[in-house]
């Protein structure tokens, strides 16, 4: 007789391929953020310039408008027949609509506010006494940046990582308008639970599913949380 636990465990092929992609798409999403995430980090914060306030709410805009707002922008944009998706297809053969690559950039959108927040905290909370004497003793500002502010900003890059990973995880509205939900290619595991919730005999899946998805986020954060206890205990040090 079978167990709970042997109903609910195995996956699927389908639900392999969603749980797959969606880890593809998270941290392709992350990685290609992140260093832009970090440059606008520190623009905002060490930066004046005219149109400051200006970036930091184009920044923070994909947080305040709904999901499906931006994955309709997205749409337009770099769709097919948008002015930046024709020319990348013209120019270069790269497509984002209806296409995990199109999936990994709603995603790093969704995430970025979170991100660039996350380090922009970091970069503030930096004694700027200690780049200063790192500079009197001769280092220049590439040596300042690689031996003093980046161990110190290390945790909050770190942690801005982890919430773009586990935004792009479980992002949705702006996905599923971009690039719908195309088993296989654009069908992550949000995507993927929704469409089980509609079909019947689909809760078995949909938990499963949401299972997954709870165990690689809280995964992502614990590991986010020692890497972070590394560095500080190397500054320390």
């Amino acid at each position: 007789m079978a167990t709970f636990w042997d109903w609910l465990l195995p996956l699927t092929p389908d639900e392999w391929s969603a749980v797959r992609l969606s880890l593809k798409v998270a941290t392709v999403a992350t990685l290609a953020s992140l260093p832009v995430a970090v440059a606008v980090a520190f623009l905002l914060a060490r930066a004046r310039f005219p149109g400051k306030a200006l970036l930091d709410g184009l920044v923070l805009l994909p947080l305040i408008l709904p999901p499906v707002v931006t994955g309709y922008a997205l749409l337009v944009v770099f769709g097919r027949r948008g002015v930046v998706g024709a020319f990348l297809e013209q120019h270069f053969g790269l497509v984002f609509s209806f296409r995990w690559t199109g999936a990994a950039l709603a995603c790093a959108i969704m995430g970025f506010p979170l991100m660039v927040r996350t380090i922009r905290l970091a970069v503030e909370g930096v004694d700027r006494r200690l780049e200063q004497a790192a500079g009197t003793l001769g280092a220049s500002p590439a040596q300042v940046w690689l031996a003093v502010t980046l161990p110190l900003i290390l945790p909050g890059i770190l942690a801005g990582a982890v919430l773009g990973f586990a935004k792009a995880m479980g992002e949705f509205g702006a996905t599923i308008t971009f690039v719908a939900n195309i088993p296989g290619e654009t069908q992550t595991l949000p995507s993927a639970i929704y469409a089980l919730t509609q079909v019947p005999g689909g809760e078995a899946g949909a938990l499963r599913l949401a299972l997954v998805s709870v165990v690689v986020s809280l995964g992502a954060v614990l590991a986010s949380e020692a890497l972070a206890r590394r560095a500080q205990r190397r500054l320390g040090a």
